[in-house]
């Protein structure tokens, strides 16, 4: 597992990715927006002893977003949950809402996307699907494009792990400043990036709300996926009268990698702020940020 260097976005470990004929030259970077959200909120708050600012949080997913393409990050594409629901609540009951989350937290969600989107940041609010599948439906249409060199899921969420393809679409995690490729997940889970969806049915995920099969943990189910593949191909003795819960919970583990975002990785290359973005920064209490941005080096043509 590699480690990230927080003073090089660049990111020479994360370079070198799967072109050796000089064609490949474009990092592509995609952002957790929800996460980053709640990691500024609570951050924040322990820091001013539980005093919360308007938009402090959002602010603090700007400037994350700002240094890394002041320290070299030239595509950039941030997911956000514009809403909490989305089709796997009508799925399962139990599914996660937006029961509990702090009204100061979610009243930054819309600001942030507004701001992100007056920052010419290619952000992707979403509705029917979560930001995790527009963050995996992403990586699939970067990945795709010739012109890619290396994909960065930012977020240390375990869903994202199904979208690591060996060393070229990795996840990055923030907080633990690691880079983990194929061989690193297979390392923390168990089992390849593919089969991830299968893990997390068997065991459950209790921040999405699917308590996963009574009596089987990560090692067991690790062997189990080890011996037999997918749950599809489970022999019927093995998960029993279980098996439908199984598979629903799988469907619930499996991001959707098929939402329409862009075109081609041109959408998501920085070209700098739009003029509304320095108001919408002073208004945020933040009119640095404006100074920032219009100073900020933007992608190559």
């Amino acid at each position: 597992m590699v480690q990230v260097r927080s003073s090089d976005y660049s990111y020479g470990p994360l370079r070198a990715g799967r072109g050796t004929s000089g064609t490949s030259d474009v990092i592509v970077h995609l952002i957790d927006g929800t996460y980053e959200l709640f990691r500024h909120f609570y951050g924040l708050r322990r820091f001013r002893k539980g005093e919360d600012l308007p938009f402090g949080a959002a602010v603090g997913v700007l400037n994350t977003v700002l240094q890394m393409i002041e320290e070299g990050a030239t595509h950039v594409g941030v997911a956000t949950d514009h809403v909490i629901e989305s089709f796997r609540n009508r799925l399962w009951a139990g599914y996660k809402t937006g029961d509990g989350i702090e009204p100061a937290l979610l009243a930054q969600f819309h600001p942030l996307e507004e701001a992100l989107a007056s920052l010419r940041v290619a952000v992707w609010p979403m509705t029917e699907l979560e930001a995790d599948d527009a963050l995996a439906s992403a990586a699939r249409l970067a990945a795709a494009d010739a012109r890619t060199e290396r994909v960065c899921i930012w977020t240390p969420d375990k869903d994202l792990a199904q979208c690591v393809r060996d060393t070229y679409v990795v996840q990055v995690d923030r907080r633990s400043k690691q880079i983990r490729d194929a061989t690193a997940v297979r390392a923390k889970f168990g089992v390849d990036p593919e089969r991830i969806p299968d893990l997390l049915a068997l065991v459950g995920d209790s921040a999405d709300g699917y308590p996963g099969l009574a009596g089987i943990g990560r090692v067991t189910a690790a062997r189990l996926i080890a011996r037999h593949g997918a749950l599809e191909d489970f022999p019927p003795e093995v998960l029993g009268e279980r098996r439908e819960l199984a598979l629903l919970f799988k469907e619930l583990a499996t991001l959707r990698s098929d939402a329409p975002l862009f075109d081609s990785v041109d959408a998501l290359a920085w070209r700098g702020p739009g003029a509304e973005f320095a108001p919408l920064a002073a208004r945020f209490d933040a009119p640095r940020l404006g100074a920032r941005a219009a100073q900020a080096p933007v992608a190559p043509p």
